[in-house]
This record gives structure tokens, sequence and C-alpha cells, in this order.
């Protein structure tokens, strides 16, 4: 595995990792469901354009799981790897702190916040163990509700962040006070991997600033001239990222770990904190340009992002053990963009309406058996009872 691979705590030498740079979807039992509409979607519910995103964004989750076993034999894979985690966490954050800014901590959105967050997190951090258990050939790994395995430590981060929400909304300068919080977390070695805090606290930058974000905001990077300069910056991304890819890790993209434990002096972390932030906003921009604010075939999959997050990590994590990359042709052109296209359908699948009606138990449980029911509540059945 290259250096720029994201270091990840193990039980045993070889074994699973224990924390991954993926980018996740909003999960659907935590987000809120009537946004301010930029591009207002026909059936007057769900806005077309931040569902677009969000599929678009999971699509190039599953690319990026599937070209990092490419990437040591090929220097545009690894631009391209580059480029695309510069800014689809980032984009998934930001979407994430829009999406929250009406979180109040009432009884009801606390609600949510367990069910859609806090539930899958318990059973697919078990689920990811038990699994890898199996893949890695290590019996013994514990479950650890503490250290977020794989893809599980986006949920523990949001958890995090949406509780926090009513902070942000209440304070001067929200958006200096988390670049700074950021900053001198790549500071701090000694943060460690409980609930992957460093993580949570270097990308609060991007939560907080969609907590901040109006939908005029989202319409500013949706003109026509914001989608033609996207193309030129895009390609120059790529360039850069060519040209870095022998010379630099990545990993400072992953924001996962201090500036000691990537082997570099204390002041880059700041430094690197504030450069990562303007990169990765502006590739976050042109992404959005990009995204069709009209309803296209793939918009009613934006619902069922964390289904294909979540689920598509089993068949990442056991592509290996069934040594599905070992073929020779697979690190070839065609096998490179045969696994893309893959990568695509495969992830496309674990969105769609079958998918989310057989697991939406797990993913958004009702447990309306484990809640009191609030004053408001009892007085809506009061009221119908004398209606």
């Amino acid at each position: 595995m290259s250096e720029d691979t994201l270091r990840m705590r193990t039980v045993t030498t070889g074994g699973t990792e224990r924390r991954a740079h993926q980018a996740a979807p909003e999960p659907a039992g935590g987000t809120e469901r009537r946004a301010p509409q930029s591009a207002p979607d026909p059936a007057g519910r769900r806005d077309a354009f931040f569902d677009n995103a969000k599929y678009l964004a999971i699509v190039l989750v599953a690319i990026g799981h599937a070209w990092e076993p490419l990437r040591d034999g090929s220097r545009a894979a690894g631009a391209l790897y580059m480029v695309v985690y510069a800014f689809h966490m980032p984009a998934f954050i930001v979407i994430s702190g829009y999406f929250s800014r009406s979180f109040d901590a009432s009884p009801g959105r606390i609600r949510r916040l367990i069910t859609g967050l806090a539930v899958p997190y318990v059973v697919f951090e078990t689920a990811y163990t038990l699994f890898t258990r199996w893949t890695d050939q290590e019996p013994d790994r514990p479950v650890s509700l503490l250290d977020p395995l794989y893809l599980t430590w986006f949920l523990a981060a949001l958890f995090i962040w949406r509780l926090t929400t009513p902070i942000w909304q209440r304070v001067r300068w929200p958006m200096p006070i988390a670049l700074v919080v950021a900053m001198l977390a790549t500071l701090s070695p000694a943060i460690g991997n409980d609930l992957d805090l460093q993580r949570t606290l270097q990308f609060l930058p991007y939560f907080v600033l969609g907590l901040l974000l109006r939908p005029e905001h989202f319409r500013l990077v949706r003109r026509r001239a914001a989608r033609i300069l996207a193309v030129p910056v895009f390609a120059g991304a790529l360039a850069v990222a060519y040209w870095a890819v022998p010379r630099m890790s990545g990993a400072w993209f992953y924001h996962r770990d201090s500036a000691e434990e990537l082997a570099a002096p204390s002041w880059y972390g700041p430094v690197m904190t504030l450069a990562t932030f303007g990169c990765s906003l502006v590739l976050v921009a042109c992404f959005l340009a990009w995204v069709p604010g009209r309803r296209t075939w793939f918009t009613v999959l934006g619902a069922g992002t964390l289904y294909g997050y979540l689920l598509h990590g089993f068949v990442a994590q056991g592509s290996k053990f069934w040594g599905w990359y070992e073929p020779a042709w697979v690190h070839r052109p065609l096998g490179e963009v045969l696994v893309t296209v893959a990568a695509a359908v495969l992830v496309t699948a674990l969105c769609t309406p079958p998918v989310r009606r057989v697991f939406r138990w797990v993913m958004e449980p009702d447990m309306a058996w484990a809640f009191r029911r609030d004053a408001r509540d009892q007085a809506r059945e009061r009221n119908a009872v004398r209606a």
C-alpha cells in the first residue's frame, strides 16, 4: 500500500484499516427533508439539485475505492485519485452542514439523530468488524464502538457536528473559530483515535461553512459562467496532481493525521489546513457547477446514498480477499475502465428504492418504542380524539 494511503490502526499487522479516507453521504434518517429550494423539485418535496449532487458524489466514492489498488502502477490513476479525494469529502460535509441548519436539539430531531446516525453506526461498526474477521483472517478482531472502522467514521463525525450546530449558529465568528480549531488539531498527535476526533476536528470548517450557506450561494456556482470556468480549473488541478503524485503525499487532504504523524514540521499543519481548505472549496464549487439542477433518471437515487455508501464497502473489502485485482489485465487501461464502470454500476444499484426497502429497518429504523412522546405529539393526539 502506498504511503499516501490512509494509515489506519489495526489489531494485527496487515489487518483491515480502522480509519478510512472515504467520503460519506448525508444519512437518510438525519437529513432535513425540506430545505429551502435553490432548484424547486416538481413534487415540492426535495431539491433535485442536492439529490443529484449526493448521487454523483457517492459514485465518486465507489470509484475512488475501486482505483485504490490501481494507483501504484499508474501515475494517471494516482492523479485522478488525489483530485477526487480533494473535493468529494468536503462536498458531502458542506451539504451535510447546509441541511443541518434547522437542527435545534428538539425531541424530534434528537430522535432522528439517534435513528439516522447512532443506530446505523452501531450496526455497521459491528457488521464490518465481523466481516473483516473473515476477509482479513483475523478472528479475534474486537468490536470497538469508540474506534470507527472503515466507512463508519463519518456517521460518528456527523453525529458530533450536528449536536454542536446550535453553538455555531450563536457564536459571532463561526468560520474563523472553526478554522482555528482545525489548525490547532494538526498540532496535536495526542488527540488519538477515539471516535476519530482528529478527522472530526479537521473537517469541521466544511460543516460550519455549510451551516452558513444560503440558497443564493448555490445559485452563484450554477451559472453558465461558473460551469465554463470549472473546465480549466479541473484541468489545472489534474495537471498539478499529476506533477505532485511522486513528490508529495495526498494524506493532507484526508485530514486524519497531525503534522507530526505525516513526518512534517508542526507549523506545516496550520498552513496546510488553510491551503487544502482553499483548494478543496474551489473544486467543490466546480463540482457543484456541473451538477444538473433538473430532475434526471438518477435524482431519486440521491435519497439512498447512505445505503450505497455503507453497503458497497463490503464489496470493496471483499474484492481484495477474493483476488479480483490479481489478473494483470485489470491494471491495464481497458481493465481500469471496466473497474471504474463496475464500481459506478454497483453503487448505483445499491441506491435504488428496492434496496432501500430491504434495508430500511436498519438504516432508518422507526424505533417508536424507544422514545417518549413529547408534549406536542400528545396534544395532537388529544385534539384528534376530541375532533
